[in-house]
């Protein structure tokens, strides 16, 4: 009896994982590995609660950096998600500071959770608070 409950409550939490594939297996933005430090000496506006900033590492990717609190950064890929790669798939940074905005299609995103008007999410990327005075962005 015991093995039978067990293997009923093995099936049950297998069928609730699943795949987020439209957060994960985003077709317009390719994923690349890199590690970019920040030096937050020199990107003082980083040092400002909610005040984004668009940087590109030396490879070429871009992202949007944000401070939430002190040990709280958020990092985006600054491409529109739900759009291929072209002149206009860059985000742009709306009046607001926390939205960021496609000149393509007019999707709008935020610059907290990612979550915007479209099917795609924008791609996260992780950040880790050093503590020299910098952040390290990484994929």
């Amino acid at each position: 009896m015991k093995n039978y409950l067990f293997y009923i409550l093995s099936l049950v939490v297998l069928i609730g994982c699943s795949r987020d594939s439209v957060r994960n297996n985003n077709p317009y933005i390719p994923s690349y590995n890199f590690s970019y430090i920040i030096n937050l000496n020199l990107n003082t506006p980083l040092t400002i609660p909610i005040n984004p900033v668009v940087l590109t590492e030396p490879s070429g990717i871009s992202m949007i950096v944000m401070k939430i609190t002190d040990n709280d950064y958020r990092a985006w890929n600054a491409n529109c998600p739900n759009h291929a790669l072209s002149s206009c798939s860059k985000l742009i940074i709306k009046e607001d500071k926390v939205n960021a905005k496609c000149t393509c299609e007019n999707y709008e995103y935020s610059l907290f959770t990612g979550v915007g008007t479209a099917k795609y999410t924008m791609i996260p990327y992780q950040v880790e608070v050093l503590g020299n005075n910098s952040i390290r962005v990484f994929n």
